[in-house]
């Protein structure tokens, strides 16, 4: 299959599985070629998750499409990318939002991504990467309005649950090695956090600097 023919393949399931025109554009809008490894670049439109260095991966377009959805991207909101590996959910990301801030433990990782995102000329948001320990929240004072963690934790890092803006969303797979629930939070205008489990997902780990 040419890459034209999986790039209209991977369409079609982004739209049967999400329903926001939105989120189906900016998928297919990201040139996923730039954000894998050059020896999976023949098979950078296939709806299958790809290796990266590191024991890291780029996730499945279709799963990324559904996370994205989830948090509920909104053109005004500044949005924190966790794990950000490849760069590809930064990617779509700035293609719905205003600010997009990335963490990624793995300097290596975190280097590829930064000259993938600046040489991807869709982007419309301001993106910037740092490397650092997700577990202990993004360096700063910052408040988000969306936080999605690409890789899978035992549970919510609660340093990252404190960035949390009013009225904020946090996607993260909770759970152990192989299996993880799909777990969203969000900020109530009381302070409180309220839990939504929204179904069965699998993730690498999200690395604690600690163990590494």
């Amino acid at each position: 299959m040419s890459a034209e023919d999986s790039r209209e393949a991977l369409g079609r399931a982004v739209r049967a599985r999400v329903g926001d025109p939105r989120i189906c554009d900016a998928l297919l809008d990201v040139p996923r070629e730039l954000y894998v490894a050059e020896s999976c670049r023949a098979s950078a439109w296939d709806d299958r998750a790809l290796p990266l260095a590191e024991g890291a991966t780029i996730s499945q377009p279709t799963l990324v499409a559904l996370m994205t959805a989830a948090l509920e991207p909104q053109p005004g909101d500044t949005v924190l990318d966790v794990g950000t590996g490849s760069g590809y959910q930064a990617a779509v990301l700035g293609r719905l939002v205003r600010r997009v801030f990335g963490i990624e433990l793995r300097a290596a990782l975190a280097h590829r991504a930064r000259a993938s995102l600046r040489a991807d000329r869709g982007i419309t948001a301001s993106v910037e990467l740092v490397i650092g320990d997700a577990w202990r929240g993004f360096p700063g004072r910052l408040r988000f309005d969306g936080i999605v963690v690409a890789a899978a934790v035992p549970r919510i890092p609660p340093a990252l649950a404190e960035q949390l803006a009013p009225g904020g969303r946090l996607l993260a797979p909770v759970g152990p090695p192989g299996l993880q629930e799909l777990v969203r939070l969000r900020r109530r205008a009381d302070g409180s956090l309220g839990r939504e489990a929204l179904g069965g997902c699998a993730f690498v780990p999200l690395v604690e600097g600690a163990r590494r």
